[in-house]
């Protein structure tokens, strides 16, 4: 996280929350492409931990990372059935996150996001800052940290 995200909240006011490892987490709407059943997926040898493989979507290659392994949270394996795909995009890329489950919509103004307390301010920290949901709180992520994009990538077909 850059100083800039330290004291400007995301301007985003539509997220979709999803949950790894128990745990509730958001993407920007507008970066959210498509939520797609569990499933397909092609290992890659020698790939990051993280990286469950690759999978066609509307005849595109698609990397999908584990998103419990991407936070480093624990992975329980979970209620199968439950298990989604979230297909985000980043300036025209594509990478699928494997979710526990999706949850709701979130409406949340920036007045109403704070920065995530307690950690260590981290470049590649995809916590961009949290906000008040359903009793706690949900850590709302920065789709091209989550996805290691590089910045200033330019858009693909």
């Amino acid at each position: 996280m850059n100083q800039d995200h330290a004291t400007a909240p995301p301007a985003e006011r539509g997220w979709l929350i999803f949950h790894l490892a128990g745990q509730p987490y958001a993407a920007p709407l507008t970066q959210v492409s498509e939520v797609v059943r569990d499933g397909d997926i092609t290992p890659v040898p020698g790939a990051a931990a993280d990286l469950l493989g690759i999978r066609q979507m509307r005849g595109r290659i698609v990397p999908v990372l584990d998103g419990c392994r991407r936070l480093g949270l624990p992975v329980d394996g979970g209620e199968s059935a439950r298990r989604r795909i979230v297909v985000l995009s980043h300036q025209g890329h594509l990478v699928g996150l494997r979710v526990d489950a999706v949850g709701d919509l979130l409406d949340v103004g920036g007045e109403m996001v704070a920065p995530p307390p307690g950690r260590v301010v981290r470049e590649d920290d995809p916590v961009d800052g949290v906000a008040p949901c359903q009793g706690g709180f949900v850590a709302l992520l920065d789709v091209r940290r989550l996805c290691r994009l590089p910045e200033g990538l330019e858009a693909v077909a």
